[in-house]
């Protein structure tokens, strides 16, 4: 069925509200949930809500609390997020990060003991409407097996950033395997295989099945590259805002299971160093040369389109995750009526 993005943010408000999540913090989870489906990141949307469910459920997720500020300097701050909601922690930190930008250029957030947080470009998004470069990072529980190796240490380690312009979208968000693995977890639950090239089964060996994936390894993108630069995220994201790191990692993918992953949210003032508009101009002018050279797509364009083609037909719950959602509902005696567009 297809449901509307105003009823999958009321789906989602309604359940939090029920397991006393204060309505500030709904609004969050529910927007960035929505972002992700909208732009077509799907296995961050609404069918990883579950989980969270389940985090609040088992503990490791706080249904409310406050984030706290460990060291701060003019241009940099250290949260400890406390493990309430990731999304609310990372909202938090980029606002930090946009505030001391505004003040002297660069913001750099360090954020540990959060949780999961959804999509990372719904962040970089918050500095672009800000006027603002935004860049996030992340490392997330083992996935991805060293090149040469067969057992997984490093997550799937996303980066997101986002530019901004006077008529385009400009975002790139993606995870440095080949795969992220919500889009395992989503295939395993659709019972649909996964491309070739994505992933190694627990002996090694290359595999189409979620299942046999999840069990083994993803591969890095672009081989040696999507390598080094999951290897950088991960000390970036660890040992650099006081998380953990490598095998050590946990609870990103797991709700049963205390997150102990790292973020590091940053905001860049073009103002600071050239005149806005003019930055703003040339950025334009780079994206019509780059479109202007064939059937051309920018970083961001897909989004852009996924966003206006799910505002009008709409976003799809499969079967499994309509009734895993109801079921969430009856349990906790909610009378949810989700109405199909």
């Amino acid at each position: 069925m297809r449901i509307s993005p105003e009823e999958e943010v009321k789906i989602i408000k309604e359940i939090l509200t029920a397991m006393n999540v204060p309505e500030e913090s709904s609004d969050i989870v529910a927007d960035v949930t929505l972002d992700a489906d909208l732009k077509g990141f799907s296995s961050h949307g609404i069918g990883r809500f579950p989980q969270y469910v389940e985090g609040l459920r088992h503990g490791t997720i706080r249904a409310d609390g406050d984030i706290t500020i460990e060291r701060e300097t003019e241009s940099t701050a250290l949260i400890n997020g406390n493990h309430i909601f990731g999304h609310v922690v990372a909202y938090r930190a980029m606002e930090l990060a946009i505030e001391k930008a505004r003040n002297t250029g660069v913001g750099l957030v360090g954020v540990h003991d959060s949780n999961h947080f959804g999509v990372a470009g719904y962040y970089s998004d918050m500095a672009v409407m800000n006027d603002m470069i935004g860049v996030v990072i992340a490392n997330t529980e083992p996935a991805v097996a060293p090149i040469g190796g067969r057992k997984p240490i490093l997550g799937t380690n996303p980066v997101a950033i986002g530019i901004p312009s006077n008529r385009y979208y400009v975002s790139v968000d993606m995870a440095t395997s080949a795969s992220a693995r919500g889009k395992l977890l989503e295939a395993a639950r659709k019972g649909e295989s996964i491309p070739e090239n994505v992933a190694l089964d627990a002996e090694g060996k290359p595999t189409t099945d979620p299942e046999m994936a999840l069990k083994g390894s993803i591969l890095p993108f672009g081989g040696h590259k999507g390598y080094a630069l999951s290897f950088m995220i991960e000390i970036l994201a660890g040992p650099l805002v006081g998380a953990a790191f490598g095998t050590a990692v946990t609870g990103t993918a797991n709700p049963e299971e205390i997150c102990t992953k790292g973020d590091l949210m940053m905001a860049i003032d073009p103002s600071k160093m050239v005149d806005p508009d003019e930055f703003r101009t040339q950025v334009d002018e780079f994206i019509e040369e780059v479109k202007s050279s064939g059937d051309v797509l920018i970083p961001g364009d897909i989004e852009s389109m996924n966003i206006k083609r799910r505002r009008a037909e709409g976003i799809e719950l499969d079967e499994k995750l309509l009734e895993r959602i109801l079921g969430i509902a009856r349990e906790l005696d909610i009378n949810l009526e989700i109405k199909e567009l």
